[in-house]
């Protein structure tokens, strides 16, 4: 069963799949998530605009009711009106006189000032007071009125809010003297055009419910509605999923306590407008979609054709048929395919009737000149350090004299001696740590206290093979682009270990280092750069390795400028000992 790959898709199919992917799919993604971000700030605006609606209307109808309860606590204190409620009249004809100059304005001070207001009164049970004006006895009829049987069974001491039938009033006890033998009950009712003005000018798109605290809605602007019983609880209005419901309750007063005023809307209204724009969404999709394959598919056909035809000729020339296409002379890429593929059967014809054999021992030639090439790059050793080194033994020897000199000179004919013999392309560790140890102390002789090295080497590791001179570039480049362009004390620690049948080499040193651009070139020309360059040693060193192990062994080289260099080599067990 044949695996899906990319590779077994036509070409004209990887165009369309590249649009559907790249264009598409993320143009109708984009449409949907746009609209569904659009939709749901859309509706978090609009509930924060109902919520300031709601805010409002319920602020201008408690200013109602503040300003009457106001009005109530004044009439309440006014000592000439309850010294007038209270007084015994010996004749109707005193009352009246008492009325027409002193009660009388107070009540008219109100009522005129005042457009939310619809009347003032008193009701009082003094006997000796005519039933006039703002003024009225508490007679049976009245005590049979819906708002003095609820009023009654309330006592609390400050103005409470009723409602009865389509009136709102304002009641309160007029009881702050204590010696008082009459009820006095003050009353003021509100003026409901005003009241139902307040409903009727909110901007709040939706049904607004004024309800007790008992749960029941006493004024609403919802013409559906039978809210003048009293009796329709707030619970009982259908509860739907497109509805948004709100609610500001009063808390700032003891007259409004435990009312709220409560609002609903459909959500549907609010976003109507929003998902009308769902199918033009859906129309930019297909017009996304159906265009571009048009066009995609019109100029895929332009390729798809002539690719086919490269392909049926590329077939031909496997059975050795060098039949030439049909050159249709066009500039595009596959124009100039087909004209180099012309041309390359040509050649190929030509090759193979005339030069075959020739080419062989072209081949084999370029074979050997690789292994020539190779037995160079063994050769091939910086030899700067070496003159450097003999320069710095002259000059000391001439200064000095000592038995030192001929130290060093045995150890630079031992690198000599190395480096000229390649009898062997493999020695073992310990062999090359013979010439390690040499070039340092060369080297620790031209710079003296300024370097130090220490070498740490797991005994296991002493006879593993290793391609000859394959530590001593790393060591060499160290010492002198490391310590001897730094102005401290050098250091240059090396650790040759078995780590899962790898030999780590690790070198370190607390040289100068390099910055980052520098590592990084440094990485790439040994890696990638096919040339020699200035770093022979190290190119050297690596290229062998590479022509030993392939891509089988590792390579890692960290550096800091100012703090050091690390060189890590990984290399396999042994593949070319002997």
């Amino acid at each position: 069963m044949r695996t899906f790959h990319l590779n077994h898709v036509k070409l004209r199919d990887k165009w369309l799949l590249i649009y559907v992917l790249s264009v598409f799919i993320p143009i109708v993604l984009t449409n949907v998530i746009f609209y569904h971000v659009t939709t749901t700030n859309i509706r978090n605006q609009k509930v924060r605009d109902a919520t300031l609606a709601l805010e409002k209307t319920k602020s201008e109808l408690q200013s109602v009711i503040d300003e009457a309860a106001g009005i109530s606590y004044l009439l309440y204190s006014d000592p000439v009106l309850n010294e007038g409620l209270n007084r015994d009249y010996p004749t109707q004809l005193d009352y009246v006189e008492a009325y027409n100059t002193q009660l009388r304005a107070i009540f008219d001070k109100y009522n005129q000032v005042n457009q939310t207001i619809k009347w003032i009164g008193v009701y009082t049970s003094n006997p000796t007071i005519l039933a006039s004006g703002n003024i009225r006895q508490i007679t049976e009829s009245v005590r049979y009125e819906e708002w003095y049987k609820t009023y009654t069974r309330i006592s609390a001491p400050y103005p409470t809010l009723l409602h009865t039938g389509d009136e709102f009033s304002l009641v309160l006890r007029m009881n702050n003297f204590s010696s008082d033998s009459n009820i006095k009950i003050l009353k003021i009712e509100l003026n409901m055009n005003s009241w139902s003005q307040k409903f009727n000018n909110s901007t709040f798109d939706g049904q607004l419910y004024l309800v007790n605290p008992d749960g029941l809605i006493e004024y609403s602007d919802d013409s559906a509605l039978d809210w003048k019983s009293g009796r329709t609880p707030i619970t009982s209005l259908v509860d739907d999923r497109q509805t948004l419901k709100f609610e500001m309750p009063y808390t700032n007063s003891n007259y409004l306590g435990g009312w709220s005023l409560q609002g609903s809307m459909n959500e549907s209204v609010v976003l109507e407008e929003v998902r009308k724009s769902r199918g033009f969404v859906i129309y930019l999709a297909c017009l996304n979609f159906f265009i571009p394959t048009f066009i995609i598919a019109s100029m895929s056909r332009s390729i798809h054709v002539r690719l086919v035809r490269l392909l049926r000729h590329m077939k031909k020339v496997k059975n050795q048929n060098f039949e030439a296409i049909p050159n249709e002379e066009y500039r595009d890429e596959i124009g100039q395919l087909t004209a180099e593929f012309n041309r390359m059967t040509f050649r190929i014809k030509t090759l193979i009737d005339d030069v075959y054999v020739a080419e062989i021992q072209k081949k084999d030639l370029e074979l050997k000149q690789r292994q020539a090439q190779l037995h160079a790059l063994h050769s091939q050793i910086n030899p700067h350090f070496l003159f450097n080194a003999l320069e710095t033994i002259r000059m000391r020897s001439l200064i000095k004299g000592e038995g030192e000199t001929a130290k060093i000179i045995q150890s630079m004919a031992k690198i000599f001696r190395k480096s000229i013999s390649w009898g062997r392309d493999w020695v073992s560790v310990r062999e090359e740590l013979e010439l390690i140890e040499c070039f340092l102390d060369i080297q620790k002789y031209r710079f003296g206290d300024k370097l130090e090295y220490r070498i740490h080497v797991d005994p296991a590791a002493y006879e593993r093979n290793i391609p000859k001179m394959t530590f001593l570039p790393f060591v060499e480049n160290a010492s002198i682009h490391g310590i001897e362009s730094s102005p401290g004390k050098g250091l240059i620690e090396i650790r040759i270990e078995i780590e899962q049948d790898e030999l780590v080499f690790t070198l370190k040193d607390n040289g100068s280092g390099m910055p980052a651009d520098k590592l990084e070139e440094i990485d790439r020309y040994l890696k990638q750069d096919d040339s020699m360059g200035d770093r022979v040693g190290m190119k050297n060193a690596y290229y062998r390795l590479l022509l030993c192990y392939k891509h089988a062994f590792g390579f890692h080289i960290e550096s800091e400028e100012g703090v050091g260099t690390l060189v890590q080599l990984r290399l396999p067990s042994d593949t070319g000992s002997g």
